[in-house]
């Protein structure tokens, strides 16, 4: 039954594909309005590689084995009795992101897949979007003949609505927040609900002696390149100093094709005089935005 929800939500998806672009379209437009940052607005914004995207994840999620009830890593204890873990629901997750209307998608899909159910409530930036996407989700369960509680999306863009969710630990279970530093520190001091969160997206690649050059390459330039406001863009490059003089410069080439600034240490300097002398803040920043150290 989970299996046959997602994939009547990805019918659903595909059949609302004009909608959903609409929707995000008027997203886009109050954001710009607004002022958003070009790293917000690309993550607001879907077009129909996303929303193909959107709903292979769907596809793949529901191809998955079912993990509730899996019983692994059994062991008797020396009273002879047999012990293991099973994994199970967690119960009602509640998921607070920003900025990317596929995240409705994609944490619904995995809390519905792993048995549990959810409340997602999105960015005030993205809430025409994620009422279209919502949309699709409620038909979806419909037709699986699942109940509509099983995913909420909260429609209020209140921050107050943020406030309750994080206080109610009788009907919430735990809280994931997704989202910039402001977010998941809010998030961490306030709740009242056991919280899942993650830290600073400042994310490396590092480029060991031993590596196939060609593959270090192609890695290390789409880890820059491929989107530059996600939060698992590369931020910071550390290449092994025997391989150093024979990979920066290859790498620059291939970056000054992308327009990505270069910023580095005296000794990468030493290597490509273009680049500029890094600051000591640059090696904590999450730059959404085409550089790199």
């Amino acid at each position: 039954m989970k299996n046959r929800a997602l994939l009547a939500m990805a019918k659903r998806v595909a059949e609302a594909r004009g909608q959903i672009l609409d929707a995000n379209a008027e997203d886009l437009q109050r954001g710009r309005q607004n002022g958003l940052e070009s790293a917000l607005l690309d993550r607001l914004a879907l077009n129909d590689a996303r929303i193909d995207a959107m709903i292979e994840g769907l596809q793949q999620v529901a191809g998955l084995p079912d993990p509730v009830g899996e019983i692994g890593d059994m062991r008797y204890r020396p009273s002879g009795i047999q012990v293991g873990k099973m994994r199970v629901p967690l119960g009602v997750i509640g998921i607070i992101y920003e900025s990317r209307p596929n995240v409705t998608l994609e944490a619904a899909s995995l809390c519905l897949k792993s048995g549990n159910a959810c409340i997602l409530r999105g960015g005030s930036e993205a809430r025409q979007s994620n009422a279209a996407i919502s949309a699709c989700i409620q038909l979806g369960l419909a037709d699986a003949g699942l109940p509509a509680g099983s995913v909420q999306v909260v429609a209020t863009t209140d921050r107050a609505a943020v406030g309750e969710m994080i206080s109610m630990p009788k009907y919430v279970d735990v809280i994931i927040p997704r989202g910039g530093k402001s977010l998941i520190e809010r998030i961490s001091r306030d709740a009242r609900v056991p919280v899942i969160k993650h830290l600073d997206g400042v994310c490396h690649v590092y480029i060991d002696t031993t590596a196939d050059p060609a593959k270090a390459l192609a890695i290390a330039v789409n880890a820059k390149t491929h989107r530059y406001g996600t939060c698992n863009t590369m931020e910071t490059l550390l290449v092994d100093a025997p391989v150093a003089d024979l990979l920066l410069p290859e790498l620059a080439r291939a970056y000054a094709e992308h327009e990505v600034e270069l910023r580095g240490c005296e000794r990468t300097q030493a290597l490509l005089p273009q680049a500029a002398a890094a600051e000591e803040s640059d090696w904590y920043a999450e730059y959404l935005a085409p550089y790199w150290l």
